[in-house]
């Protein structure tokens, strides 16, 4: 494992393979580790030159994922004081024993009721309400785009909902189906908009080529903030597959 020196205070450790490549390849990875692959005629030296000269992009990249890290989320034990996220608004969970169970929010707090403290119980219940919100507000958004579209004579687009783990959303056309993400719940509302309006502008444009930039601009000219939000970490962190 090479160590690269230079005049920066801090070392590059990374881990060199020898593959049949064209280029020198640099790869940080979610714990931080740094792989290099190159091919076998290459010099050790000059690899080494290479990664150096690359210093400032292997550190950002550590730490992006150094700051993932901080917001990676703990599992849930459903007790009181808990956070969850809510339309990008943090609430709090206040555990209430009552005969009849419910889950409601008053905008500061998420409220569970339940009988006794069964974890598995609890968490179905708070699960169910997230379920039913999502199904609520997602509607509620296709309906407010889609009459934004429908005089380019797209039928109105079924809404399916699903646990991804490496993207908020996808475009089925031909099924005239938009699969959610589950999580978009727990963002911001005018991020699920985008989501949303990303899928939405496939039905016109199916491929990322210009065209659907342009078009995607036009119909959303903020598209860019709303998408660099969800990319923050504390955002960016509910899409696990996308750290590795």
């Amino acid at each position: 494992m090479p160590e690269i020196h230079g005049q920066e205070p801090k070392k590059i450790s990374y881990l060199l393979t020898y593959k049949t490549v064209k280029n020198i390849n640099i790869r940080v990875k979610a714990d931080g580790s740094v792989a290099v692959s190159a091919n076998k005629d290459v010099s050790e030296a000059s690899v080494d030159k290479f990664v150096q000269s690359r210093y400032r992009f292997i550190t950002r990249a550590v730490r992006h994922f150094q700051e993932l890290q901080r917001y990676e989320p703990q599992p849930k034990k459903f007790v009181s004081g808990e956070s969850f996220y809510y339309l990008g608004r943090e609430l709090r969970l206040k555990v209430l024993r009552q005969k009849q169970e419910q889950v409601y929010t008053d905008g500061v707090y998420l409220f569970l009721q339940v009988r006794d403290d069964n974890l598995v119980r609890k968490e179905k219940l708070v699960k169910k309400w997230f379920k039913k919100q999502s199904r609520t507000i997602f509607a509620e958004y296709n309906l407010k785009l889609y009459a934004r579209f429908q005089k380019y004579g797209l039928p109105l687009p079924k809404i399916a909902i699903k646990n991804m783990n490496s993207r908020w959303g996808s475009s089925q056309p031909r099924h005239n189906t938009i699969s959610l993400n589950a999580k978009l719940i727990e963002v911001p509302p005018h991020c699920i908009e985008y989501v949303l309006m990303h899928e939405y502008c496939h039905f016109i444009h199916p491929d990322h080529s210009h065209k659907f930039y342009d078009f995607l601009t036009m119909m959303m000219p903020d598209w860019t903030e709303r998408k660099k939000l969800l990319e923050s970490p504390e955002l960016y962190i509910l899409l696990p597959a996308r750290k590795k």
